[in-house]
């Protein structure tokens, strides 16, 4: 298991973190907690609390909490449950409030790592939680320690730019998936550029962003359901979106132990198991000449790690002087390219990185 760090608490997070979406439709308690215990055994910290039943919440108690200190919890802020225990969400702070308090009990402890805003979509969304007092509540919680980073979860980029611009958020729970960054499924909101502009701002900002719907709620998975018309795999959609800038930990949902091991093959896959550069050829017009991170192009002849070369250029650009600094410790830059064409040849989004190479050692001054 490989593990990355945000920016704002220092806590280092696994790659892959723990959805309890939907595990309690295939799995009872005994089986809820043999897959929490093979993902703790395999490395696996972060563990995302918001399940569509309220019933997983016991069993994630009893196997959690003797190990509270070495795990990441978070907790959502408007997911909440009725009588017989059916999910909704709301934006009545008193029955958040009852919620929240109800889950720390349950999970036997007195803090969350991540509390964040639950399912913040749209414009009225953001304005509810500033008028109704959700805001300024999870502003306490987090000046009392109960909440220790806050957050949002939210599929829209111009919602989740909303937070940014408050400059007091840590998180950022979001949709990334092949699909939605190109405008595909419900939940695809806002433009290729526009999304990748939002990724590029978090990391910019230092706001981690924990990857929801990775496998855009399995329709990727299958040809039958893909809006593409061809399926990809599990581990290809979890490198995608561990590329991208900002992405701390990807969250796939898990339904049993079965599904947790498959999941965590990723982290012994080849790089051709994880290579998703096929989407290369059924992206949208939009995505021709932009970078994606994939590192289809290497091997480089030069041996420059061109994907990190462009990557650390785009944040610059958009004003991340942590990104300039990184660019000037990679060992080769892109003054070093010879232009021998070779990433060119091998591009599947048709990017000119040859001269691409110059404009960014011009920027640098190279």
């Amino acid at each position: 298991m490989k593990y990355r760090t945000f920016p704002h608490g220092g806590e280092r997070a696994s790659v892959i973190g723990f959805g309890m979406g939907s595990i309690h439709e295939a799995a009872d308690e005994r089986e809820i907690e043999a897959a929490l215990k093979l993902a703790l055994d395999a490395g696996v910290n972060f563990f995302d609390l918001a399940p569509s039943e309220a019933a997983p919440y016991a069993p994630y108690g009893r196997v959690l909490a003797p190990q509270r200190a070495d795990v990441l919890t978070q907790m959502h802020l408007g997911a909440v449950y009725g009588a017989g225990g059916q999910y909704g969400w709301s934006r009545d702070l008193d029955a958040i409030k009852r919620q929240f308090a109800r889950v720390l009990d349950t999970l036997q402890t007195g803090y969350t790592d991540f509390g964040i805003i639950h399912c913040m979509d749209e414009d009225d969304d953001f304005d509810a939680m500033r008028s109704n007092g959700i805001w300024d509540y999870a502003l306490e919680l987090k000046e009392q320690g109960v909440i220790r980073n806050l957050g949002f979860s939210s599929h829209n980029p111009s919602v989740a730019r909303r937070f940014l611009d408050t400059g007091l958020v840590d998180e950022c729970m979001f949709s990334v998936n092949p699909a939605y960054d190109y405008s595909k499924g419900a939940y695809g909101r806002g433009r290729a550029d526009e999304r990748m502009d939002l990724y590029r701002a978090c990391e910019r900002d230092g706001v981690g962003i924990a990857v929801m719907k990775a496998f855009a709620g399995g329709q990727l998975l299958d040809a039958k359901t893909s809006p593409f018309g061809r399926a990809l795999t599990k581990a290809q959609c979890i490198a995608y979106a561990l590329d991208k800038p900002g992405v701390i930990t990807v969250l796939p949902g898990f339904r049993d132990a079965a599904d947790v091991a498959e999941v965590l093959a990723f982290c012994d896959a080849s790089e051709e198991e994880r290579d998703y550069s096929v989407i290369g050829t059924f992206a949208p017009q939009e995505a021709e000449g932009r970078c994606v991170y994939c590192h289809h192009c290497q091997p480089c002849p030069v041996g420059i790690d061109i994907g990190m070369v462009n990557k650390y250029y785009d944040l610059a650009r958009v004003g991340d002087d942590m990104a300039a600094g990184h660019y000037r410790k990679l060992a080769l830059h892109a003054g070093d390219c010879a232009g021998c064409g070779h990433c060119d040849a091998r591009c599947p989004f048709g990017v000119r990185q040859s001269e691409r190479m110059r404009e960014i050692a011009a920027y640098f001054g190279e």
